[in-house]
């Protein structure tokens, strides 16, 4: 009877080996599953970035070519106002009264009722 005992305790500690084994092969599958979809989400995040950068050094670019633009049309209108500002007769002549400038029939909107808008 004991020799029957005994196969029947290695036949458990070898089934008992096998079920651990199984779940280690089971485990590293799981994790190296799991890897490749961590390294893919990585490579998807880092192509998204890249997309993004590109995406802001085209505005950037875009932004400092307007930037030349509105400076160079801000000198010549500088320019324009500083040539005419000598021969300008409004500059060099008193200013006129303010309800020459300020006419209430000129401006009265009776269907504006903001006080903003009312003299």
């Amino acid at each position: 009877v004991l020799p029957c005992l005994r196969g029947l305790g290695v036949l458990q500690s070898a089934l008992q080996d096998s079920s651990d084994d199984m779940r280690k092969v089971q485990r590293r599958e799981k994790n190296r599953i799991a890897a490749q979809k961590s390294r893919l989400r990585q490579t998807q995040k880092a192509d998204t970035l890249h997309l993004e950068s590109e995406d802001l050094e085209r505005q950037n670019a875009a932004l400092r070519r307007e930037i030349k633009q509105l400076t160079e049309e801000m000198k010549h209108f500088t320019s324009m106002l500083n040539s005419h500002e000598p021969l300008c007769s409004i500059l060099t002549s008193p200013p006129p009264p303010p309800e020459v400038l300020y006419a209430t029939h000129s401006f009265h909107q009776p269907h504006i009722s903001s006080p903003r808008f009312q003299h």
